[in-house]
């Protein structure tokens, strides 16, 4: 199963936010590092659907965003920073469930695997709780627990411990480590991308750097203090082992 990303270019009003990014997205876990406007919450989602590039195109094994987005965001989940973005229904135990309401399943079915995901993510105790009432940390990984029951093969976080403290923001990427599916996390907080197989840098709309996670936070740190970098020729990122 691979993402890939062929000569990607999108602007807002005018405005380029990314431009001709040529990538594959193979590996367990991917990390996505860049200062706030570099594209690279646009980058993220474009690889479900969320946003469909002016130019090129995202492929999931061969499927185009643009023709098989359903397809797609069934097996390309998506977390967003704040959880109020994606619980909508009162409790949290419907709040997971509703995720499932297309998927052919029996109620029987429906409520071993809403029980299933709120108990391994320390959720059982809360399932008939208001959602708008748990705490914090407690709301995000409802968000992510809101996903997860509908078994998709990537998760792709879009900084989901911006909103929390340092607590409730490692149980979130404690969760985030032990899921067996592929994860692409976007975030600030650089100590979570440590035995990530892979980080991207996002600058201007260009992926600048591309390799292991210690050489990628150099590389983002150095940009942040000089205040920019060349951006690499026809958007492809310096790769390095």
């Amino acid at each position: 199963m691979t993402l890939r990303l062929e000569g990607v270019s999108h602007a807002y009003a005018g405005r380029p936010v990314l431009r001709d990014i040529t990538l594959e997205l193979a590996e367990h876990r991917i990390g996505v590092i860049g200062a706030n406007g570099s594209g690279k919450s646009t980058l993220a989602r474009t690889l479900n659907g969320l946003v469909v590039p002016d130019s090129g195109r995202v492929l999931l094994d061969g499927l185009d965003t643009r023709r098989h987005a359903r397809e797609i965001r069934r097996r390309v989940g998506f977390v967003f920073s704040d959880p109020a973005a994606q619980i909508v229904m009162p409790t949290v135990a419907e709040d997971v469930a509703i995720g499932l309401r297309r998927s052919g399943l029996s109620r029987a079915e429906v409520e071993s695997r809403v029980s299933a995901v709120l108990e391994r993510h320390g959720l059982a105790g809360h399932r008939d709780h208001p959602a708008h009432l748990l705490s914090g940390g407690q709301r995000q990984m409802l968000a992510l627990a809101s996903v997860l029951v509908t078994e998709p093969e990537v998760l792709v976080c879009d900084e989901p411990t911006t909103l929390l403290d340092l607590r409730n923001a490692a149980v979130v990427a404690a969760a985030l480590r032990a899921l067996p599916q592929q994860v692409i996390l976007l975030t600030h907080h650089l100590d979570l991308l440590a035995g990530f197989d892979r980080v991207l840098v996002v600058d201007e709309g260009r992926v600048v750097f591309d390799g292991a996670p210690a050489d990628a936070v150099a590389h983002y740190t150095a940009l942040m203090g000089a205040g920019r970098t060349a951006a690499p020729e026809e958007g492809h990122a310096e790769r390095r082992p």
